[in-house]
């Protein structure tokens, strides 16, 4: 099979009034459509936003309410168009996009030959008699109106698009819903071979130090070969069925602060058929937190046989415009979290279908992830859905995620979904007790994952356990165990905060954080014609981050307005890194009686005038980050 990467083809983009496109003539005037939008140079992959901006047609949206400019975006229909390379009409071919942001169709020369509306799946699409010398082979990516509301309030259990949900505002985002094509688009030329449908996962044996590579569906008989850095160390003929290769002698891959993050070369073939893949060894398992009640769950993480307390950051996404993201946005962070000492992630249920670069920049790290499924809480109702359908599509998703990324050594655990709950008293709606694997769709990832990646830890929803957060009034009661929160006890006072700290009882904590302002250089380029000193949620600047706002809180301690914009963000940031360096250091002392901790959030998509961001939003660290590295380099926690 020839792979022909479309990437690199000439693209051009234009918009048009919904479904105007498909008239090729009037009815009135027998005049040729027209696109409201002409035909705009553009890149593959990449999102219209970015086009439009570039071509003076948007504004720049993280300039004060320039966001709101751009929502007129959605309601266009968008074509990426360009022509495909001539092949023998005898020769099966195939067109592959790996991300389509979000619903719509693909038509081949005036015929239609896909319908999509899942940005979480790949897609292809077989392509029969189109591409002779004698055809014109204009390929066009049709974008339709995307959903009306997927965002932070609503109700998770009515979700029935699969579109990522961040883009349509979160506390730290405003709307801008991306349309675009992420990843690569390939065509594919000659009939697929068995090797394309092979998947493996590696596991590490601590008493024996080897390592073993089992597979999926391998087809007959294939040579397999082991190499480092270029040398075979190990090879072997495996026979048809052989789902196991034991007995490797390897080094394993630990994470961060705990040794080499130590890396393979896989090779699989049959003839001069060849399947790469890079692969690390590790054993992670579970065990109870010391003091633990018997019924709890076990939030210990054992790495080769190593106790080791998790220190991470919540991932969310680099920018909205997800689609026109290079593997250097996820370097410059990611490095940035390594050399603060952090060992894991967690990438949030509220995003995208994550680049690749994201999980092998963390196999080179030593970054342990934690993946959600794209499911999240809504406010208003955060019980995941019941229609079968709607759970027919969220196990093919859970499915294909499991079976692209079980390779890696990072990945460590699976998880069902971001504040997936109910009421205390049991019911759907409401805030307050976890979903279990009682739910159908919970039980139903937790059997996807046991049978594609059955070493791996599922656990149906984030937080987990009796609660959701941890309450100073029930520390002792056995309530605590996976929590979210909290992101300010009071607000003013910082006594509250210590006196929760000195007496939490949690087992893990995979959301914690505070906010701070971002800097002062960033408040000032992103202000636009906003008004900083009109310090009241009715000012929308301050609105849109109504979580975070606190400066009540600086004229309660500071008895007048700040004069500039330097003096406010100073204070802000300031109490963020003694608030956050507290919490930090109470929460690791009392390892292993707590697992570990997750900061929400790593790094701001938007330049939010304040968030729980500890990197701003070009990636630079915040003054918390002095704070936070002292605390987690001061004794690395792993026995």
């Amino acid at each position: 099979m020839t792979s022909i990467s479309l990437v690199t083809n000439e693209w051009q983009l234009s918009g048009w009034t919904p479904d105007m496109w498909r008239l090729r003539h009037s009815m009135e005037l027998g005049a040729a459509s027209k696109p409201e939008i002409s035909h705009l140079p553009c890149q593959v992959p990449g999102s219209v936003q970015k086009v439009l901006r570039d071509a003076g047609i948007l504004p720049d949206w993280n300039v004060g309410l320039n966001a709101r400019s751009c929502e007129w975006v959605e309601n266009r229909h968008w074509i990426f168009e360009t022509k495909l390379p001539e092949v023998e009409a005898s020769k099966a071919t195939r067109i592959r996009f790996e991300g389509l942001d979000g619903n719509g169709e693909v038509w081949i020369d005036g015929q239609k030959v896909l319908e999509f509306d899942n940005a979480f799946l790949p897609y292809e699409v077989e392509v029969v008699d189109v591409l002779g010398a004698d055809r014109n082979r204009i390929l066009q990516v049709v974008f339709l109106c995307p959903p009306r509301f997927l965002g932070q309030t609503g109700y998770t259990s009515r979700i029935k698009d699969w579109k990522p949900r961040f883009n349509y505002t979160w506390d730290w985002m405003p709307r801008l819903v991306q349309t675009g094509i992420f990843g690569k688009v390939t065509l594919e030329i000659g009939k697929s071979h068995p090797l394309d449908d092979i998947g493996i996962f590696t596991t590490f044996d601590v008493p024996s130090t080897r390592g073993s590579v089992h597979f999926r569906g391998l087809p007959h008989s294939t040579t397999a070969e082991l190499s480092e850095d270029g040398a075979v160390i190990a090879s072997k003929c495996l026979a048809e069925g052989d789902s196991t290769w034991n007995d490797l002698m390897v080094k394993c891959w630990e994470p961060n602060g705990s040794g080499v993050s130590q890396l393979y070369t896989l090779e699989i073939a049959i003839g001069i058929h060849k399947k790469v893949w890079r692969v690390g060894f590790r054993d992670v398992t579970c065990q109870a937190c010391l003091g633990a009640a018997l019924d709890a769950d076990p939030w210990i993480c054992c790495v080769n046989g190593k106790e080791t307390f998790l220190q991470g950051i919540n991932w969310t996404p680099i920018r909205p415009n997800f689609a026109d993201l290079e593997r250097k946005d996820y370097e410059l962070r990611l490095r940035t979290y390594q050399d603060l000492g952090m060992n894991c992630i967690r990438v949030w249920g509220g995003g995208f279908k994550e680049h690749s670069w994201l999980y092998d920049l963390c196999d080179d790290l030593g970054l342990l992830v934690w993946q959600d499924f794209p499911l999240s809480s809504s406010g208003l109702d955060n019980w995941p859905p019941e229609d079968p359908p709607v759970m027919e599509v969220a196990v093919s998703i859970a499915r294909e995620s499991v079976r692209r990324l079980r390779h890696h050594p990072s990945i460590f655990l699976w998880c069902g979904g971001n504040e997936l709950q109910g009421a205390l008293d049991g019911g759907k709606e409401g805030i307050g007790k976890p979903a279990t694997l009682a739910h159908p769709l919970l039980s139903a990832f937790a059997e996807v994952v046991q049978m594609e990646d059955p070493t791996r830890r599922f656990v149906a929803t984030t937080s987990t356990g009796p609660r959701f957060t941890a309450e100073g009034a029930d520390f002792g009661r056995n309530l605590h165990w996976d929590v979210h929160g909290p992101w300010a006890v009071d607000k003013v006072d910082l006594k509250p905060w210590l006196d929760y700290w000195t007496k939490d009882d949690a087992l893990f904590r995979s959301e914690m954080g505070h906010p701070g302002a971002q800097p002062a250089d960033l408040m000032r380029l992103y202000l636009g014609e906003c008004d900083f000193r009109s310090a009241t949620l009715a000012n929308p600047y301050w609105q849109r981050v109504s979580f975070w706002f606190d400066l009540d809180e600086f004229l309660t301690e500071q008895g007048e307005f700040p004069w500039e914009i330097e003096d406010y963000v100073s204070w802000s940031q300031g109490r963020q890194a003694d608030k956050l360096g507290y919490a930090i250091e109470a929460v690791k002392s009392r390892f292993p009686g707590c697992g570990g901790m997750i900061l929400w959030m790593g790094h701001d998509a938007f330049p939010c005038p304040i968030n729980t961001s500890i990197l701003d939003f070009m990636g630079r660290p915040k003054p918390v980050c002095e704070v936070i590295e002292k605390n987690l380099r001061n004794d690395s926690k792993v026995r």
